[in-house]
């Protein structure tokens, strides 16, 4: 009875593979980002955007960290053990089998001394009537681009991160430098007040507010001196490199890192492929719905054909099918496949939210971006303002026309003023590279 049940289930469901085939989620989205008119921009993956701002120093340390950085190294293991696992499904989880061998020697008192020996070959091959060894392959070739994806997501980590820190490094060298231009200046009018208290035009009291500004000033150093040090020991832990010849490398100097063009953000559709982590999350959607095709499928009955060939004492050899079905534990294995699918509906929500998310951050990014120019351009001029009404002040105050207080706020409102257009320097370039990682852009080296 149990042959002609077997070839009907053998005959009624070949082919078929239960659980719901996948489709590409869709998303509803709108035509242009927020403050963008552009175009699409096609595939920025590969796009090296760090190359905008046209510092050579920046462009070597990002290409050496490409190529030896530690996230990226254990972010390629996971596809090479996403990859073994792939080869694990398929035709190698149906057949299964092996070669067994025994020898024994025998005797007695009417019984000649004598040696028996054996070799059993066994095989099974289960029979993928409901599709649940496809779809645990269909699981593991989408593990597989879930783990591709989470190369990029590490990538454009890396690059924020040695972008981050080499700008900061930049920024903090910078200040130093202005910084100890405020010091000169206030040395100078340290000098006159010293000269002005000689014949009488001057109090110590003034001379103790210049000195107190000057150590001010000085007392700045050290803590700017820190935080340049900081960035370069972070990028020489980013590279996986000894710190002090990067140290050495970096003190020569350059100047702040400025993005040399304007940034093209294409439409929110961009975003779809171009994303890492939306890639990612489409990936671990496939293979969340893949997932419930397993689970279903240990609903259903299995069949295996088995067989065996022993050779040696007793020669036989054996072949047949064999049928199980799941019975009292089918509560457990509906509830198993009820939970597959609240992960399948978790996936496709948390793939919508990934996507969502992206358009947040380039609408972000780059409104932040398109303002940071407009900053710069009137910091600088503030600076040249405070630049020239210092050296007047300056004049003024040795010719006795200007009082002391009057030229030390001008000297505070300049410093301030430097250090002001520095930091916007450093923002625009941070928001530069925020934007690209936030279009996905430098995601995977090019081809």
């Amino acid at each position: 009875m149990i042959r002609p049940i077997l070839l009907l289930l053998m005959l009624s469901t070949a082919g078929c593979a239960v659980g719901p085939d996948y489709t590409a989620p869709q998303i509803r989205l709108a035509s242009t980002f927020a403050e963008g008119s552009a175009g699409p921009i096609g595939e920025v993956a590969s796009r090296r955007w760090w190359t905008a701002y046209n510092d050579p120093v920046l462009n070597d340390l990002v290409a050496r960290g490409l190529a030896q950085n530690l996230d990226l190294a254990a972010a390629n293991e996971r596809i090479a053990a996403a990859e073994a696992s792939l080869r694990q499904t398929g035709l190698s989880a149906s057949v299964d089998g092996g070669v067994s061998a025994s020898s024994s020697r025998r005797g007695g008192a009417v019984q000649a001394a004598g040696t028996q020996s054996a070799t059993t070959l066994n095989a099974q091959f289960v029979i993928d009537l409901f599709g649940g060894v496809r779809r645990a392959r269909q699981a593991a070739l989408a593990n597989l681009g879930a783990a591709e994806a989470d190369v990029g997501v590490t990538r454009l980590a890396y690059l924020s991160a040695i972008l981050g820190a080499y700008i900061d490094a930049r920024y903090n060298q910078n200040a130093l430098e202005l910084t100890r231009r405020t010091i000169a200046t206030r040395e100078r009018t340290l000098e006159i007040t010293q000269n002005q208290r000689a014949s009488g035009a001057a109090t110590e009291l003034d001379e103790a507010q210049v000195q107190a500004l000057l150590d001010d000033a000085r007392a700045n150093l050290p803590a700017l001196e820190a935080a340049f040090l900081s960035n370069v020991y972070a990028i020489a832990t980013l590279l996986a490199e000894p710190a002090q010849p990067l140290v050495a490398r970096m003190q020569a100097g350059a100047p702040q890192p400025r993005p040399r063009n304007a940034a093209a953000i294409g439409i929110p559709a961009d975003l779809v492929r171009n994303r890492p982590d939306v890639r990612q999350a489409e990936r671990q959607l496939a293979q969340s719905v893949a997932q419930v095709g397993v689970a279903t499928a240990q609903l259903y009955p299995s069949v295996t054909l088995s067989g065996s060939v022993t050779e040696g004492g007793t020669d036989a050899w054996s072949f047949g099918p064999s049928l199980a079905q799941a019975i009292f534990n089918q509560p457990q294995l509906r509830a198993a496949r009820d939970e597959s699918l609240s992960a399948a509906r978790q996936a496709e929500i948390a793939w919508r939210q990934s996507v969502l998310d992206a358009v947040e951050d380039v609408q972000s990014a780059n409104s932040t971006f398109r303002r940071d120019g407009r900053t710069v351009a009137l910091l600088a001029r503030s600076v040249a303002s405070y630049e020239r009404a210092l050296t007047l002040s300056q004049q003024n105050f040795e010719a006795g026309a200007l009082s002391l207080l009057d030229l030390l706020d001008t000297d505070r409102s300049l410093a301030n003023a430097r250090l002001g257009e520095a930091s916007a320097v450093r923002d625009q370039a941070v928001d530069y590279a925020t934007l690209q990682i936030a279009l996905g852009a430098g995601a995977y080296p090019a081809p």
